[in-house]
């Protein structure tokens, strides 16, 4: 089973998420991580869907997402042509003795503390996949009190595949 990433250009209307997710749901197919946010342009917004399945499944969600009315762009987000990342944030227990050496652990990777008390620490970090995976897993050697994260976000590299939409 191999991952995808999909990314789509949709119309900023009501009802295009509901669409997209039940178009998965109808399917029986699973959304690893979906996350959605307006462009630069306040008509569309940006989703960037990850799923699973073999070569054939993959291929099917693509071809039902191109169906889509409120589908004016589908790009797959190859690993080598693009940049995707995701988000974590991560309320750490600690005390004064430990403080240094958890802030020591973020700056290696990039990490930036956002909150502090007297008593827990709110790390907040973004990356790949396999990046926060690794974080969190040093994290656990802490107590971890909360932990969010957001799905996988990502565009193409350079201006090739910029699709220009003039309504």
């Amino acid at each position: 089973m191999q991952k995808r990433i999909y990314s789509l250009l949709v119309d900023n209307t009501a009802g295009v998420l509901s669409r997209v997710s039940g178009l998965f749901s109808r399917r029986g197919y699973n959304i690893d991580s979906l996350t959605v946010g307006v462009t630069a342009d306040p008509r569309f917004s940006r989703m960037t869907v990850v799923c699973r399945g073999d070569d054939r499944i993959l291929d099917q969600i693509g071809k039902h997402l191109q169906k889509l009315v409120d589908v004016r762009d589908i790009k797959i987000l190859e690993k080598d042509s693009s940049v995707a990342h995701g988000l974590a944030m991560i309320k750490v227990a600690v005390k004064p003795e430990q403080r240094q050496g958890i802030i020591s652990v973020a700056d290696i990777f990039r990490a930036k503390v956002v909150d502090v008390s007297v008593d827990s620490l709110i790390i907040e970090m973004t990356g790949s996949q396999t990046k926060l995976d690794a974080f969190i897993e040093l994290m656990k050697d802490y107590e971890i009190l909360e932990l969010a994260r957001t799905g996988m976000t990502g565009l193409s590299r350079g201006t090739e595949d910029v699709v220009q939409l003039d309504e």
